[in-house]
């Protein structure tokens, strides 16, 4: 459970692309791009905070398995529609039970002995922003916590999601809300 003197509190923000709306979130680490490209993008890695995947990356795609959902989660095909190490990856995947292809795309920008994750996913109206926004806040600092020696399970999905929900369905309020 996160402990009650964290600040949880939602920090994503809205970009337009033409007609495309996305969520963006940013995260800082004291490393170099190349070490939170590996904790993005190297099985063993991602599978400490998120999930693991499975296949061969030069065939334009992988199996994703999200072990943060637990343990039968159904895995994901992500298809790979770019991959600069340590710079960018973008990928696309249409989640179990969803008509919604999820676009995401993940920049690293290091400076003066910190990098820079920008992550950003299309977001298609209101109601997947509800749960999809808190859920990314949630796996993000994820990320922080095991890239900081801290345990992944002081991170707590339902204060997440009880704290941000409301951030994020105003935020992408205008899209409406899915049929």
């Amino acid at each position: 459970m996160t402990e009650d003197h964290e600040a949880v509190v939602a920090s994503g923000r809205r970009e337009d692309r033409g007609d495309q709306s996305l969520l963006v979130l940013e995260r800082t680490f004291r490393a170099p791009a190349v070490d939170v490209w590996a904790a993005v993008t190297e099985p063993e890695r991602l599978e400490r905070w998120i999930g693991t995947w499975t296949g061969d990356p030069a065939s334009g795609s992988v199996l994703v398995r999200m072990t943060a959902e637990g343990e039968d989660a159904p895995p994901e095909v992500f298809t790979i529609d770019e991959c600069d190490p340590p710079r960018r990856l973008v990928v696309t995947s249409t989640p179990p039970g969803s008509d919604a292809e999820w676009h995401v795309e993940v920049d690293l920008s290091e400076s003066a002995g910190a990098t820079t994750l920008t992550f950003r996913q299309s977001m298609p109206d209101a109601d997947l922003a509800t749960s999809v926004g808190p859920g990314w806040e949630y796996y993000l600092d994820r990320l922080v916590a095991v890239e900081t020696g801290r345990d992944v399970a002081s991170v707590d999905f339902d204060l997440y999601l009880r704290r941000m929900s409301g951030h994020y369905t105003e935020l992408f309020a205008d899209l409406g809300h899915a049929r």
